[in-house]
């Protein structure tokens, strides 16, 4: 069996334990500071746990041993420590962060991988199997226009003036609606504003919008540049949202204090496992001398899995590390060293 040290037991993190638990081919060991977390966890599914404060590296050096794996389901902000502490442990490395400087680092890391051991971050749903979607619907073409890739996680039954309700983590919605984000513009990779760009369209009758967000393209710039005209990733709410957001971070100013924007949502916004996750892809190209368009839409709604309720967010970002696990133990990815998507 391969043995992994899961980091975060809450809501993407005991999804995934369940997950690779239920397949009988993982020794898991699931690490918390929580203890209410880990002992919830104990109750619905025979894994080992740890009490452990992944900010103490003697603490998380001690936690890795005899493990081949780890997987981050932590704040992005613990994510650099974890990986050095998995490189000096030989172990391969594996998370979910949207934090583009946090997955440059993990990079220079991985250059002093040893052999057998990969680096593979941004393995949840954006960035991970969007930017898997997005180059999978780009090999039917000859040539390439645009590529759009559009997320979102929503309420089933908005009520609030946000139109939205907290689906994953408060830190990573921040960072998404306040850092620069990565695109392609006339062949060549540029910076765009956040909360920028926005746009309207209607899907199965509901009408949404989407505007530009941190985090989601993952690498694909890095491996579309020079071969498509343009290239971006927005992300999807309801109308209405992105002024209203816009007005708190740039007008109100808080974007420049993140810890109180964050204590003013988790105190006024109530989460909700009522989600839908819409995904829209959209790309343009040539293809037999034609101009042609593909695009691919899907609607994930929460449900019943191994006899448990889980939301959409849960399902599809623990489906996409799951899935990137599966295939590093399965040598179906490069074996040494840094992992795009």
């Amino acid at each position: 069996m391969h043995s992994v040290l899961l980091l975060g037991s809450g809501k993407i993190g005991g999804t995934i334990a369940r997950f690779l638990a239920s397949t009988g081919d993982y020794a898991l060991r699931v690490a918390d500071v929580d203890v209410q977390s880990l002992a919830r966890l104990r109750e619905a599914v025979d894994v080992e746990t740890l009490v452990l404060d992944a900010g103490d590296p003697a603490a998380l050096a001690t936690a890795m041993d005899g493990c081949r794996s780890v997987v981050s389901a932590l704040s992005y902000r613990f994510n650099s420590q974890v990986a050095q502490a998995a490189l000096d442990r030989g172990a391969s490395y594996f998370d979910l962060t949207e934090d583009v400087t946090t997955a440059q680092g993990l990079r220079r890391l991985a250059h002093s991988a040893a052999p057998g051991q990969i680096f593979m971050p941004q393995c949840g749903l954006a960035p991970g199997f969007i930017s898997v979607l997005g180059h999978h619907l780009t090999r039917s073409f000859d040539a390439l226009e645009t590529v759009h890739l559009r997320v979102g996680a929503l309420p089933q039954f908005p009520s609030n003036a946000l139109n939205y309700n907290l689906t994953w983590s408060t830190d990573g919605l921040i960072n998404e609606y306040c850092n620069p984000c990565q695109a392609i513009h006339e062949g060549r990779a540029i910076e765009l504003l956040p909360l920028e760009g926005l746009e309207l369209f209607s899907l199965d009758g509901v009408r949404y919008e989407a505007f530009n967000t941190s985090g989601g393209l993952g690498t694909l710039g890095e491996t579309l540049e020079g071969r498509v005209r343009e290239l971006n990733y927005r992300t999807i709410r309801y109308a209405g949202h992105r002024d209203l957001m816009a007005f708190l971070i740039s007008d109100l100013r808080l974007g420049q204090r993140r810890e109180m924007l964050k204590e003013i949502l988790e105190y006024a916004i109530p989460m909700t496992y009522q989600d839908v996750v819409v995904i829209f892809s959209t790309v343009i190209g040539r293809h037999a001398g034609r101009l042609v368009q593909i695009s691919d839409a899907r609607k994930i709604y929460g449900q019943t899995i191994l006899g448990e309720l889980y939301s959409a967010i849960q399902v599809t970002t623990a489906a996409g590390l799951c899935a990137a696990l599966d295939l590093h133990v399965n040598a179906r990815l490069p074996s040494t060293g840094f992992v795009k998507q």
